[in-house]
């Protein structure tokens, strides 16, 4: 079958070009298709969930612990991390999509079994589908799966979905959708599951856990897919095994320690500084950079713009002035970053220059819409490097904050009504506080107070869902190939949803038509384009203060760990490790 410009495979699915591995492939280049497989792999947990309290990661309400998304739930079809967006099968052993685009078939291998023994069957792929739409469920699972008209169970193992409209994305989600038993739930409600263990397809189940402290995952001996070519050579641990530091410092000592086997080092001032010592020396730890080709994702300070000190774009773009990226990079830095000044740096999805005439083509019927700045260069971020310069910089952003109607008297920036400008600061970790110290200080020169709030991560989770806050920092995930999920980011809909990620509250018209054009682009060549003209359009918003970012995967390991010889393309750098890595017999 064939679907407009979308390449098509009964064993693949790939988004505007030919997938890279053919029919009948054996592993992905990327792993060791001969490794051996044993051992324990020790971990520390990867971000700030010190504890859980649910074993379904599917929810809002509810903390689940690192791995068991990874480790225990399959979809019909996974991605290749050498390509921007191909899937090729897994719970599924042929697919196809219609010639008009409007509905994705799926055969389920005859041979996928739950880890109960029971055989994964269509109903189950649609009883999972509706599970993940409902209002138990996170609510990004509806946005995104909002295009799909009905799924039909044609036979025990063949599944069809039906799309509302024409939108290349969607045989990919529907193919990535996490499979569940339905007697995982069994009569409770979903998001009231617990620490029941999930009955699922993937190569792990839980071994045994103590919330707050460690949670074991055991390799299923019976594992009904460790052969396939989307399988072999992966996941290769007998063991895994995270173990949960309340504090950063401790946990470094830990891994210095020898508590556990690897460690992905963020912070610059770490990995020059504290990574030392009689292990590094002796050789038994080994640091490392990993080349990558990701796209950098975004991270910065992101501004809520519900707060109405934020609504005006001039005041945002002259809080971002006050940033200086230049001195945070050498005093704090090691020099070792790079300025963010897209969305999509790293990548070829980055805006530059003046708009080309693909993106003039979508950008010129929303030009009443738009700020007349996004027809011209894309804006980058200030520097301070001569001939720029901080002071420079603070003028600037002082006569924007007086546009927008903001000026200095009585010992502080205030607006029309006299009310002095104040930003609360919410973090749940302190560790962007030495960022913040010296920014704090620049907008004071304005007139500007920062107050700085440090909350426990369940209480940060919930301001965030909430949309309670002023300021925070957020780091949005890399991906080669946006679509969907951009509703759920940036969306209007999204902005008035509580949990959704539109926490910076973007609600803008002209936004939601080029994510429309996003998501309807058949060619990579086409999403390259419309991707950009978002891009564009958001860079002139100025919602987020731009960071920072790193070209390389910055490791720390035990020698006794291995690795493939080829590196993929595109790659979190925890998840390479968990599913290619293994232990030297």
């Amino acid at each position: 079958m064939t679907f407009a410009h979308v390449a098509l495979a009964d064993h693949a699915i790939a988004l505007g070009y030919t997938p890279k591995y053919p029919a009948g492939f054996t592993h992905f280049d990327y792993v060791n298709p001969d490794a051996p497989k044993g051992g324990e792999l020790l971990m520390a947990n990867p971000d700030r969930r010190t504890s859980f309290d649910t074993f379904n990661p599917f929810i809002l309400k509810g903390t689940a612990p690192v791995g068991v998304g990874e480790l225990m739930f399959e979809s019909l079809a996974t991605g290749s991390l050498d390509e921007p967006a191909t899937v090729y099968g897994l719970l599924a052993d042929d697919m196809s999509v219609a010639a008009d685009g409007l509905s994705a078939t799926f055969h389920i291998n005859p041979k996928a079994r739950f880890n109960n023994g029971d055989a994964v069957t269509a109903k189950d792929v649609k009883y999972s589908f509706d599970m993940l739409i409902s209002k138990q469920a996170a609510p990004q699972y509806a946005a995104m799966l909002a295009d799909v008209k009905a799924v039909t169970v044609l036979d025990r193992l063949m599944i069809r979905f039906t799309f509302k409209r024409k939108n290349p994305e969607l045989p990919q989600i529907v193919a990535t959708l996490p499979v569940f038993s339905d007697k995982w739930v069994g009569n409770k409600p979903f998001d009231k599951l617990g620490l029941t263990p999930p009955i699922s397809s993937g190569p792990y189940r839980i071994e045994h856990f103590d919330a707050g402290r460690s949670i074991t995952f055991k390799r299923n001996a019976n594992y009904w897919g460790r052969d396939l070519p989307t399988r072999r050579g992966m996941f290769n641990f007998d063991r895994m095994t995270w173990r949960f530091y309340k504090d950063e410092v401790v946990k470094l000592e830990a891994f210095k320690a020898g508590e556990f086997d690897f460690n992905v080092e963020s912070i610059a001032r770490q990995w020059m500084r504290q990574y030392n010592g009689p292990k590094f020396r002796s050789g038994e730890l080994i640091k490392h950079e990993f080349m990558h080709h990701n796209t950098a994702g975004f991270q910065g300070f992101i501004l809520n713009t519900r707060r109405p000190q934020f609504a005006d774009w001039r005041v945002r773009k002259a809080l971002g002035l006050a940033l200086d990226f230049d001195w945070l990079n050498k005093q704090l830095f090691y020099d070792l970053y790079v300025r963010m000044d897209s969305l999509y740096s790293n990548s070829e999805l980055a805006a530059t220059g003046l708009p080309t005439p693909g993106e003039l083509k979508l950008l010129e019927p929303l030009r009443k819409q738009l700020n007349p700045a996004v027809f011209g260069p894309v804006p980058m971020p200030p520097a301070t490097q001569p001939p720029d310069s901080l002071r420079a910089n603070l003028l600037q952003a002082r006569d924007l904050l007086a546009q927008a109607g903001w000026t200095y008297r009585d010992g502080a920036l205030r607006n029309a009504k006299g009310e002095p400008f104040s930003i609360e600061y919410l973090d749940d970790s302190g560790s962007m506080m030495k960022v913040l110290a010296p920014w704090s200080r620049n907008l004071q020169k304005l007139g500007i107070t920062v107050r700085p709030r440090t909350a426990d991560f369940a209480l940060y989770q919930k301001r965030l869902d909430g949309f309670d806050f002023d300021v925070t920092t957020l780091h949005y995930g890399d991906t080669q190939t946006p679509g969907n999920e951009l509703y759920d980011l940036f969306g209007s809909k999204a902005a008035k949803t509580e949990g959704s990620s539109n926490v910076i509250g973007v609600a803008d018209p002209a936004v939601d038509r080029l994510i429309d054009a996003i998501v309807a682009s058949e060619t990579r060549a086409e999403r390259v384009t419309a991707v950009r003209a978002l891009d564009r359009v958001l860079r002139n918003g100025y919602y987020v203060i731009p960071h920072w970012y790193s070209r390389t995967h910055r490791i720390a390991y035990r020698n006794t760990l291995r690795f493939p010889a080829t590196l993929p393309q595109y790659y979190p750098a925890a998840g390479w490790i968990v599913s290619t890595w293994w232990r030297q017999p």
